[in-house]
């Protein structure tokens, strides 16, 4: 019989989008509970010491196939060890407490790219908890996680973008990325706009997800030309006039479904606000 993922159970899962609900909560100058969740979880209990079963395999690429074999063997067996009725209880009230002070349905629906690793990890655990029969399910996730270890990163295969590189992160480099982030965006950003801080903030949570990031891309060049057709009716200055329509035909254009998003259209959208809030200011609105 198969074993049905949980993603309310994967404590892999549910740290990631703890400290994705962090950098989320910061960048939108909330004070961050989850915060506060994740160190009470996650540090010195059986909840936390799952958590490193996963990291100690998502932090490992490039391996033989034997040497990988006794990752996954190694993780089955300390799983083992845990206190299980613990770990229910702590992952039960964890669940509870994130209920408490956000939506469910919006805290789990980041996308990640880690999430297929994290199932497969979960369901062979369980799997082999259970009297370990090999199920066509415990052989194809146990391959899966066999890739992901013997993988060899090809020097050529550097990332295009910043944005595809910060995705390709590992769990270690993302997390310490993040954390650098939240310590210093109140000072570098701390004259930042709301409208700016948003992209930010999207640009953060939506890093893996291109095709989201896409469209936020596109709702806000569809705002802010509108907010510059606008101001440009209002506007007297001849030359300002001539440059905005210019703007307004030519440059603040959506992206089409083939182009790729990359780092240098969220400093575009940066620029766009920019722009915005200084005919604003010329304009006296």
């Amino acid at each position: 019989m198969n074993i049905k993922h949980s993603k309310f159970k994967n404590s892999g899962i549910l740290f990631e989008l703890l400290v994705r609900q962090i950098t989320a909560d910061t960048l939108s100058g909330k004070d961050s509970k989850a915060t506060n969740i994740l160190k009470k979880y996650f540090t010195k209990t059986e909840l936390g010491r799952e958590y490193r079963l996963y990291e100690s395999l998502l932090k490992r690429t490039n391996l033989t196939e034997g040497k990988a074999n006794i990752v996954i063997n190694s993780v089955l067996e300390s799983s083992k060890q845990l206190n299980k009725s613990a770990l229910k209880r702590q992952k039960y009230n964890l669940i509870k407490e994130i209920k408490e002070h956000y939506t469910l349905e919006e805290f789990f629906k980041t996308k990640l790219p880690n999430y297929k690793i994290y199932a497969a990890l979960y369901t062979l655990i369980e799997s082999h908890e259970n009297n370990p029969i090999l199920t066509e399910q415990v052989i194809t996730n146990k391959l899966f996680i066999l890739e992901h270890l013997t993988f060899s990163v090809k020097k050529e295969d550097k990332p295009d973008t910043l944005i595809e590189e910060f995705s390709k992160y590992d769990n270690d480099t993302r997390i310490l990325t993040y954390r650098i982030l939240l310590n210093k965006f109140n000072d570098k950003y701390a004259d930042f706009s709301d409208s700016k801080k948003s992209i930010l903030k999207e640009f953060i949570n939506s890093v893996d997800n291109p095709a989201k990031l896409k469209d936020f891309y596109n709702i806000k060049i569809q705002e802010i030309k509108k907010s510059l057709t606008t101001l440009n009716k209002t506007t007297k200055n001849p030359v300002t006039k001539i440059k905005l329509d210019e703007t307004l035909k030519n440059v603040l254009v959506n992206l089409e479904k083939n182009n790729k998003i990359n780092n240098s259209h969220i400093v575009n959208l940066l620029q766009y606000c920019d722009l915005l809030e200084e005919l604003k200011q010329v304009n006296g609105k």
